[in-house]
């Protein structure tokens, strides 16, 4: 009488690969019209919206380039949902890990360019010149210059506020530099 065979799928060192089981695994279609690709790139169907799309990365690609996450919002709206998600630690986060990126390339936040328009500064200005324009500025109109000009102080304040928020910028990139 014949023996029958023993698996060799049994024990530790398992012989046969893992998830190399004969069932039909659960694949997810794009749900793009017409398309049979594997669906696995989520994209919301709506703003704040639980509802999901699932499309292939290249219609996943198509539909998020015109994805607009302000849309609806106006100005002053936008700017206050954008503060408040750079300020959480679950909000997107600039890339300073590219050390060979200068100035005008992208690397500097908002802040950073209303603070270089109001000293009238171009956006890939270096720190050299961002000192001087504000000592300019602020020798202009210094309250001891101007004094009881309250136009004058409070131009004052924001050139002030301006060089800080730059200065501050120089230094957290030399510390991470």
């Amino acid at each position: 009488m014949a023996r029958a065979k023993r698996s060799d799928n049994w024990g530790f060192p398992r012989w046969g690969g893992y998830g190399s089981s004969r069932e039909a695994t659960q694949v997810r279609i794009c749900d793009r019209h017409g398309c049979t690709e594997r669906g696995d790139c989520p994209a919301p169907k709506s703003p704040n919206s639980p509802d999901r799309w699932y499309f292939c990365q290249k219609h996943a690609a198509e539909y998020n380039s015109g994805w607009d996450y302000f849309a609806g919002l106006d100005k002053e709206e936008a700017e206050k949902r954008e503060s408040e998600e750079w300020t959480e630690t679950a909000g997107y986060k600039e890339s300073a890990h590219y050390g060979w990126g200068g100035s005008g390339d992208g690397t500097r936040s908002r802040d950073e360019l209303r603070a270089l328009e109001v000293l009238g500064l171009d956006p890939d200005a270096e720190f050299q010149e961002v000192r001087k324009a504000w000592r300019t500025k602020a020798k202009e109109v210094h309250p001891d210059v101007k004094p009881g000009d309250a136009e004058a102080a409070k131009a004052f304040q924001t050139y002030q506020l301006a060089y800080e928020v730059l200065r501050a910028a120089e230094e957290r990139r030399e510390w991470q530099g």
